[in-house]
């Protein structure tokens, strides 16, 4: 049995969704595909204007642009098809009501984070398992909230594998008969039936856990992207597509932001050594790319990371002591309350300071927070390079006349913090 992966760019338009189905025809077996889809193009972002707490004015403009997208789409697909309409009316009542029971209180946030955006995933796949079916392709909607189990620890579910396997081993039994089994990527669900997620873009991760679960023979996510690149071709033309990928080589360019694949997709597969493919589904005859039980990354190149919009704060106690662990404490219980990853960290003895991603809401509930009982300074408009494999000739080619900010290196990887261009 195989998992196939596509994300919102493989789904963002009719023909986009087309050309994902003509993949996973020409790729079914004896088995069932099991095939974990994201959101479409950026419905992401727009439902995330929708969460209570942080809405915008205009929500009936946006609730609008949500229902034309996928109806736009539909049509093209299917015009004549009663079920798929009916389908999407379904889904968007539900959504409606799921916002309308929610709290606007801020400490509520988290939860109606997970409880909104999660419907961009329903809506991409129940019209999607609609396409498949009109193909002829006998499929089954499987619902992630009922598949992936995890805690109530929201926008990060944390997974309870027992219970997921158990779940997901007895819907694919169910499901034996069919060609391709259709489920979300991004989403969970508690044991008491609230919704989670599994943190932002974590659909490759859906994809690991899934497989973990199946044993499956392999995993293949579809990208925009011949396959793993030396760095984002956004900033370089001249990339290196890498053949051969180590899994902790994997774990550690994913930790640092390579945006090819989610940073928690590698660790389950590595534990049942089942390999990963990237994929192009622009070119999806071409070979892409591997992570496996490798020795070393082939070929052996220097690999870039950019991480953009990143803001750095600088935490000192208000009465010039040291900053202690007893500090330190009390700063990751904030950050592990609001849910903020750390990019990078370093400390002082009267500072700590550490780079994160700019997100206004929790940037500003943080520091609000902090500043309770310390110092905050800040820095943003900043870019966190990272350089694995870095020789001084390539970290003065890339930082130019650019002031750092912030500098750690270790044998095989320098990072710095610069001002963005």
């Amino acid at each position: 049995m195989k998992v196939f992966k596509f994300g919102g760019a493989s789904v963002n338009s009719a023909d986009a969704v087309r050309n994902m189905a003509l993949i996973v025809k020409n790729h079914l077996e004896s088995d069932p595909l099991v095939v974990v889809v994201s959101a479409m193009g950026k419905t992401t972002n727009l439902l995330e204007k929708l969460v209570p707490g942080v809405r915008c004015d205009d929500v009936a403009t946006l609730r609008r642009q949500l229902e034309d997208y996928h109806r736009t789409i539909a049509c093209a697909l299917m015009p004549d098809n009663v079920e798929v309409q009916q389908t999407i009316d379904r889904c968007l009542l539900q959504l409606d009501e799921s916002i309308a029971s929610l709290s606007d209180d801020e400490s509520c946030y988290n939860f109606n984070y997970d409880q909104v955006v999660s419907y961009g995933e329903i809506l991409s796949t129940s019209i999607i398992a609609c396409y498949l079916k009109s193909l002829g392709i006998n499929t089954v909607w499987g619902d992630a909230r009922r598949l992936v189990h995890t805690d109530s620890h929201y926008r990060e579910g944390r997974v309870d594998w027992s219970a997921t396997r158990k779940a997901v081993l007895s819907f694919v039994s169910e499901s034996k008969r069919c060609s391709v089994i259709l489920t979300q990527g991004f989403i969970g669900g508690t044991d008491d039936g609230q919704t989670t997620t599994l943190g932002r873009e974590g659909s490759d991760y859906s994809a690991a856990i899934l497989a973990y679960c199946l044993g499956a023979a392999d995993v293949t996510i579809w990208k925009d992207v011949p396959g793993f690149l030396s760095a984002d071709p956004k900033f370089f033309h001249d990339t290196v597509k890498i053949k051969e990928i180590p899994y902790n080589e994997a774990i550690e360019l994913a930790y640092y932001g390579a945006s090819v694949i989610h940073p928690k997709t590698v660790k389950p597969l590595q534990n049942m050594n089942i390999p990963l493919y990237i994929r192009s589904f622009i070119s999806p005859e071409s070979e892409g790319s591997a992570i496996g039980n490798y020795h070393t990354i082939s070929p052996e190149t220097p690999l870039y990371i950019f991480r953009d919009n990143q803001i750095l704060l600088s935490i000192l106690p208000r009465d010039y002591s040291f900053i202690a662990e007893d500090n330190m404490q009390v700063i990751f219980g904030m950050l592990n309350t609001l849910g903020i990853r750390v990019n990078l960290m370093q400390n002082s003895a009267l500072s700590f300071s550490i780079c994160i991603d700019n997100n206004p809401q929790l940037v500003e509930r943080l520091t609000s927070r902090l500043k309770n009982m310390f110092r905050v300074r800040y820095n943003d408009h900043l870019q966190l390079i990272t350089i694995r494999y870095y020789t001084q000739e390539v970290i003065d080619s890339i930082v130019a006349d650019r002031h750092i900010l912030l500098e750690q290196r270790s044998r095989t990887t320098e990072q710095l913090i610069v001002p963005a261009r």
